[in-house]
């Protein structure tokens, strides 16, 4: 069976993530996503929450064919020790290109025997990123069909209570 590792932070999931794993289904009979714990974000979610988040976003996909872990240590390594042939990354724009490329060419001189596969999203969401959507959300934006039904509520329910904290008015 062909797996490929796709990470990332996936705070939240957007349906962009979504797109990318079923395109992705196409080329490979499973998938991991693995969820990183990245020290250079602060991310809005806990853990937790992201791979519940994730895990009810993906039942669209077939049981058999979707993993969802959470990711520690190098990508590549991680890669290796779950016997995927390749990393899914995604490219919205040419200024993702260069840090994709960078991480994808230390991937190589780390494991040679891992490919990184570049995928471009549907151009529905190409600009599409998790900060942009919780931004939008924030302000009491419309965030309906970019990102699945249960990140929405989350993150509608969550910034609720952030404006009713602070006594922001909207």
């Amino acid at each position: 069976m062909k797996t490929a590792l796709y990470p990332g932070t996936f705070d939240p999931i957007t349906m962009g993530h979504l797109d990318l794993i079923k395109r992705g289904l196409h080329i490979f009979e499973h998938i991991i996503i693995a969820v990183a714990i990245n020290p250079k974000k602060k991310p809005l979610f806990c853990l937790k929450k992201r791979l519940e988040l994730i895990k009810e976003a993906t039942k669209i996909f077939p049981k058999e064919c979707i993993t969802i872990e959470a990711l520690t240590g190098l990508v590549v390594n991680y890669a290796s020790q779950n016997n995927s042939v390749a990393i899914i990354r995604g490219l919205r724009a040419v200024s993702d290109f260069e840090f994709e490329l960078q991480m994808a060419l230390m991937n190589r001189r780390l494991n040679h025997n891992i490919e990184t596969v570049f995928m471009m999203p549907s151009e529905e969401y190409s600009y599409l990123t998790s900060t942009i959507i919780k931004e939008v959300a924030y302000f009491g934006g419309s965030i309906k069909g970019l990102v699945p039904e249960v990140v929405e509520k989350e993150l509608i329910e969550l910034f609720k209570k952030e404006i009713n904290k602070n006594n922001i008015s909207i």
